[in-house]
């Protein structure tokens, strides 16, 4: 049985963890403040990009631009994008079982691997799966340079024929206590739907030509939709980490409570013990004395 030492250590230790838990707790809610600013603002800019390229490429019909090109041998590129840290409840989880999904299905179809934060390359490194590159801490000081960085490695690899099509997987931030396992083919870029509506018989007059305004902006287009989910991933590891945390305050609060009671069923046994061992040490002394 512990004895009133070890639960007096127990309860100490509890409680200090408790100050760590309650104090990441409040570090990632004001983080997740200008994380959710930020992909706040830039999803309806995303979304709008995708919207007037699907509609330039309805009515331009790509001209042969590389990157809408779609080829059949099926070499595929995965951007696993999770956190560089822990702490987070199931969010990397997710992420690597989701990764892991599609990599099964893919089947005899070569794929290679980018990894993005330190949890997916650790997950990866000794698994029979090609690393093609890695991208590791940038989260904390997040910027649109690395999405060029990203998106320049990948177009260029598309460009080079090294791969035939590229996906993400990463988590969208819906809510604090919510984030989805997204999935996303990046290259070729799909016009699916594009060009549906009312004005979508409408042509324009392309200046210099369609070609070139496609050239320029499907590049763009490819990045910006990197640094979105880059962002994303941001605003839901916050999210995660401030509602695991929060979990993991509120059962430290009950593990001590329980604790305590049981330090105090201990302490009252040991009182109890003590006065029936006084009481019965009395009565010998005075059964000793009448005899």
């Amino acid at each position: 049985m512990a004895t009133l030492r070890d639960i007096q250590r127990r309860i100490r230790s509890v409680q200090s963890t408790q100050k760590i838990t309650r104090a990441m707790k409040l570090v990632a809610a004001a983080k997740l403040r200008r994380a959710q600013e930020r992909i706040t603002e830039a999803r309806p800019y995303a979304n709008r990009m995708r919207e007037l390229l699907g509609s330039l490429v309805s009515r331009a019909g790509g001209e042969g631009h590389p990157l809408l090109a779609r080829r059949t041998t099926g070499r595929t590129r995965l951007v696993i994008i999770t956190a560089d840290k822990g702490l987070c409840g199931a969010f990397n989880s997710n992420v690597l079982r989701a990764s892991l999904q599609f990599l099964r299905e893919a089947g005899e179809v070569d794929v290679t691997l980018v990894v993005v934060g330190k949890k997916s390359r650790d997950f990866y490194r000794r698994r029979q799966w090609a690393v093609k590159s890695e991208m590791l801490g940038v989260f904390d000081r997040l910027a649109f340079s690395h999405a060029q960085e990203l998106a320049g490695e990948l177009i260029q690899a598309y460009l080079a024929e090294q791969v035939d099509a590229v996906h993400l997987i990463y988590n969208e931030f819906r809510s604090v206590a919510v984030q989805r396992v997204r999935r996303e083919q990046l290259l070729p870029i799909q016009a699916d739907g594009a060009g549906t509506g009312d004005g979508a018989a409408t042509d324009y007059l392309y200046e210099p030509s369609a070609g070139a305004i496609l050239a320029s902006l499907l590049p763009r287009h490819v990045t910006t939709q990197v640094y979105r989910a880059l962002m994303e991933s941001v605003a839901g590891e916050h999210g995660a980490r401030m509602t695991a945390m929060e979990a993991a305050t509120k059962n430290a609060k009950e593990m001590i409570g329980v604790l305590t009671i049981q330090y105090n069923k201990a302490r009252q046994e040991r009182i109890t013990k003590e006065l029936l061992d006084i009481v019965g040490g009395a009565e010998a002394l005075r059964q000793s004395a009448e005899n």
